[in-house]
């Protein structure tokens, strides 16, 4: 799915401020003149109207640009400098290119410094207005979206742990009975210490907006040892992942959900084995798993494809993508960088 483009709602601003902001410079430069109101002023009026519209249009478009490429509250400084260097090239040639078909025609100088003071004015003045504007409203979407997450989170943790027993009370009941357990059945030693390790990692990771990759993918290992325990080779899990994606970020418990999902509604047998592949595309993980459905499903526990939906609607602008066809069923979600917890 393609990302929203950037786009700025500022036509009052601009149909204000080009016209104030011209009439501003020509007092400034033509002062004299502007106090007997005379021709020469009227005409640095135009002409510093025309050169604001200039200058206030282009850098509108490199803004744009910029926010296009570094939209996230946290690039802000990656922006200003990118907005920067572009804004003071753009204002050079702008102004170089006067000089050549204005100060040298009309006054046989050569206005380069002249026109590059005067451009800066603008210049500056519409990066400030339209930088604060833009860094409230991001801190403000910031704040509403980490507020929202924090909710979503919650809702989360009611359902997935909701007749959660005391974390204490349970791990002394595992170690309890770890130790009623022979040593020689190591298989129930190990699918003890697994299921240990699935239940700390839910709580470890269940205050996180994000957790690594690699922390996600061993949490899914463990959750898979379990259920393989009564699939056996029934379900099939493959991981193809490079160390660049593992050291990415997803949100907590998103893949565990969607291994979920895919056991639940799918048949696990022999003749019809559920396989379940995990690998990267890109900026994207995809969780894909052949369909066989079952004709009764099992109780939803009603925390899945829109949970993770929701909360990668409130940590990136990229889509998680859902593909169905006749015989495969694929979810991308967005491999993120780490973000503020």
């Amino acid at each position: 799915m393609k990302e929203k483009a950037y786009t700025l709602n500022d036509q009052k601003w601009r149909m204000i401020g080009i016209p104030l902001l011209g009439l501003t410079i020509a007092i400034m430069v033509n002062f004299d003149e502007f106090l007997k109101l005379s021709q020469l002023f009227f005409i640095s009026v135009l002409f510093s109207t025309l050169l604001t519209l200039t200058f206030w249009e282009g850098n509108r478009f490199i803004i744009i640009r910029m926010r296009r490429a570094f939209p996230e509250y946290g690039q802000t400084g990656r922006r200003v400098i990118g907005q920067a260097v572009l804004a003071v090239a753009y204002v050079f040639l702008i102004s170089l290119l006067l000089d050549e078909l204005y100060y040298k025609p009309v006054y046989h100088i050569s206005g380069l410094g002249m026109g590059f003071r005067i451009s800066i004015v603008p210049t500056v003045i519409v990066y400030l207005v339209y930088e604060a504007v833009y860094f409230f409203d991001s801190w403000k979407m910031n704040v509403r979206k980490t507020e929202a997450l924090t909710r979503e989170n919650v809702q989360s943790q009611l359902e997935v742990l909701k007749n959660q027993l005391d974390p204490h009370f349970l791990f002394n009941s595992m170690n309890t009975l770890a130790a009623l357990i022979d040593d020689e059945n190591t298989a129930a030693q190990d699918y003890l210490e697994r299921l240990s390790d699935v239940y700390r990692y839910v709580l470890v990771s269940r205050n996180k907006n994000t957790v690594l990759l690699s922390e996600e993918i061993a949490f899914v290992d463990a959750y898979v040892y379990l259920n393989k325990i009564r699939f056996r080779d029934n379900l099939q899990v493959e991981k193809l992942l490079s160390n660049t994606a593992l050291s990415s970020h997803v949100t907590p418990l998103s893949l565990q959900m969607l291994i979920e999902n895919a056991i639940k509604h799918n048949i696990a047998s022999r003749e019809n084995p559920l396989k379940i592949v995990i690998r990267e595309d890109g900026e994207y993980l995809v969780v894909e798993n052949n369909i066989s459905e079952k004709t009764i499903l099992e109780k939803s526990t009603r925390v899945g494809l829109q949970n993770i939906i929701n909360r990668y609607n409130l940590l990136t602008n990229k889509e998680v993508e859902i593909i169905r066809s006749k015989e495969q069923f694929t979810v991308k979600i967005p491999l993120l960088g780490q973000l503020v917890e």
